[in-house]
């Protein structure tokens, strides 16, 4: 996600150091060496580790690349340790082998197919063994044929699927001589939130299916009975952020079906893609289905590549309309292309590719097989501590951990004191609030990523239990007194000062609306 800022002032530069007392701040420099150093010293011997980093305006001087790089990656030290982020699906690990490549390709750009035609067809070979994965109809000779494409991200494979049901539906409407001026879609209230910049980007009306205290995803009778002439399409969700529950997408199928409805469903598998495949192979959730035409997958989640990278399937071209590709020609062939993006670089695909064929089924079966046994093993752990387990065990969901604490009026915190306590020992384990019409349900989640390991989740459980032990030594008011500190010291949010105001507390999206907090993806 591209964030925002606004740039500063000139009044607003100022670190807030008082320097009106000048004299005494010179007296102390008076014995010091001023030398133009040409750094024949170490980097920290140099004039550069004594002086601010630019901050604002570009410097008018050079300075040697290895004082830029050490200046600039003890800067970085300052950030979380990925390791302990608990909040994000991201790939966090990749062999050193994978890690070569990917740095050999950073001068490629992606999108130069004549100039790196090799590249395009390792991209082609990924979204032919995606498809297949997804079971793509490539066995009906009968059928036109499945296409796909790279994206940076989920984010915007989903933006290219509602941009095609969109497209599909208006000319449909415009053949039939219908208005097409109120196009829809249906979805879960725990979308993420790029469901949310879609819809709004593309001028398409949410309907939502609200989650209960009691039910985290959509229900497929609910869901059906929304559909309407204007609907455009479906969202199905292969492991929502908030439990990592998955959708029933063959129930909502089924009912489609009995209905004589062709309304096409979209599965937003950006997590689950690379998880139920090999963890419940014989779970209907994907073109096997007749009214799924479309599907997108994050390769930077469950297909273990660094961000960000992301794939999109349709079920075969009818579903692509032809006027939203564009033809590129290289080598005098014509390459199609869809893509909100132009220019990007290649590493990420080769990334995968090497992924895909360095793991093998076998390889991706047992990495998600270890990671579903130590979710399960945490839940059980957590379900020990005395906190309610909110997410699916053995293969049913992600491997994640939802969880909340038990009513109990007498205890003095709730789940943001504890990740607030847990950011302390570390830990970056996020607490939020449910989706809307869940009566204000406060959760913690952790995502079971390829480096979580059993002995790193068992250091987990015992933090987890100390910092239940000293909040539970703590008053009220000690409590809200420190996660005031913490959220002002040691959480970014509570330092951003980058927002431009015109943008704060906007009312439009189901954040501004309800007060429900976006999971991390």
């Amino acid at each position: 996600m591209v964030h925002l800022t606004s740039i500063p002032k000139e009044d607003e530069l100022r670190d807030g150091l008082d320097l009106s007392d000048s004299t005494a701040l010179k007296a102390v420099h008076l014995q010091l060496a001023n030398d133009q150093d040409h750094f024949t010293t170490s980097v920290y011997g140099s004039r550069f580790a004594a002086a601010d980093l630019p901050r604002h305006e570009m410097p008018d001087e050079e300075m040697p690349k290895e004082v830029a790089y050490r200046m600039i990656k003890d800067e970085l030290s300052l950030d979380g340790n990925p390791l302990l982020n608990l909040a994000s699906f991201v790939t966090t690990f990749m062999e050193e082998e994978a890690e070569k490549l990917m740095t050999e390709a950073l001068p490629k750009n992606f999108i130069d197919y004549e100039e790196y035609p090799q590249t395009a067809d390792i991209q082609n070979r990924c979204v032919s063994m995606i498809g297949r994965l997804f079971n793509a109809p490539v066995k009906d000779a009968e059928a036109s044929s499945a296409v796909g494409t790279s994206s940076v991200g989920s984010s915007e494979a989903i933006m290219l699927a509602v941009l095609a049901m969109k497209k599909r539906w208006k000319n449909k409407r415009v053949a039939e001589g219908k208005p097409y001026d109120k196009p829809n879609l249906i979805m879960s209230s725990a979308v993420q939130v790029c469901w949310e910049k879609a819809t709004r980007y593309f001028e398409v009306e949410e309907k939502f299916v609200y989650c209960t205290p009691e039910r985290y995803v959509i229900d497929p009778k609910e869901t059906v009975d929304l559909v309407d002439e204007n609907t455009i399409g479906i969202c199905c969700i292969l492991g929502t952020t908030y439990t990592g529950e998955y959708e029933d997408v063959k129930a909502v199928n089924d009912l489609l079906v009995e209905r004589g409805l062709n309304t096409p469903i979209h599965v937003d598998a950006a997590s689950g893609g690379f998880v139920v495949p090999f963890v419940v192979p014989d779970l209907e959730w994907d073109f096997r289905l007749e009214n799924v035409v479309s599907i997108n997958v994050s390769g930077h989640k469950y297909g273990l590549v660094y961000p960000g990278v992301g794939w999109v399937v349709w079920r075969s071209a009818e579903y692509l309309p032809q006027e939203l590709v564009f033809n590129i020609n290289y080598l005098g062939a014509d390459q199609a292309s869809f893509t909100l993006n132009f220019s990007k670089g290649a590493s990420q695909v080769i990334g995968q590719y090497y992924q895909l064929i360095r793991l093998g089924k076998h390889g991706y079966r047992a990495i998600m097989s270890n990671l579903t046994r130590t979710a399960d093993y945490l839940a059980d752990s957590l379900a020990a501590l005395g906190f309610i387990i909110m997410s699916k065990k053995s293969g049913q969901g992600l491997p994640l951990v939802a969880f909340r604490l038990k009513e109990d009026p007498d205890r003095n915190y709730d789940e943001f004191a504890l990740a607030h306590q847990l950011r302390v020992r570390g830990w970056i384990v996020p607490a939020y609030t449910m989706a809307p019409k869940t009566e204000g349900l406060k959760m913690l989640r952790i995502v079971v990523r390829e480096d979580f390991s059993r002995n790193r989740c068992d250091g987990l459980i015992s933090d987890i239990r100390s910092c239940q032990g000293i909040l539970e030594q703590m008053d009220k008011e000690s409590i809200k007194k420190q996660q005031e500190f913490i959220h002002k010291q040691h959480v970014v949010s509570g330092k951003a000062s980058h927002n431009h105001p015109k943008y704060r507390k906007e009312k439009h999206s189901l954040q501004g609306k309800t007060g429900k907090t976006h999971s991390i993806c």
